[in-house]
């Protein structure tokens, strides 16, 4: 993955989705796993964060911590739950 930050022709990051929209969802997240798994709440915070930082500093997300958040998450929780949902959603928003 190049380390090239594009921006969009009004000077806003090329992150391939609406870092507000996905915020929303990472928040959805992390209550999601506070009722499905809270022992997983940890890793849905990272993902909040990470998208928090981006929202707040323009730039675009830390997608590494993302995946490997993402990755952890989906791995424990149970198929067609809905912190799944949520997991695949950010996941294909962010091409990770």
């Amino acid at each position: 993955m190049s380390s090239y930050n594009s921006r969009n022709i009004d000077g806003q990051p090329d992150d391939g989705a609406d870092s507000l929209a996905l915020l929303r969802i990472a928040e959805r997240l992390v209550e999601q796993l506070s009722f499905e798994s809270p022992a997983l709440v940890p890793q849905g915070e990272i993902i909040r964060t990470e998208l928090g930082h981006s929202v707040q500093d323009g730039l675009p997300a830390n997608r590494g911590r993302i995946r490997f958040a993402l990755e952890a998450i989906a791995t424990r929780v149970a198929a067609g739950s809905g912190s799944l949902v949520l997991v695949q959603e950010i996941a294909r928003a962010l091409e990770v």
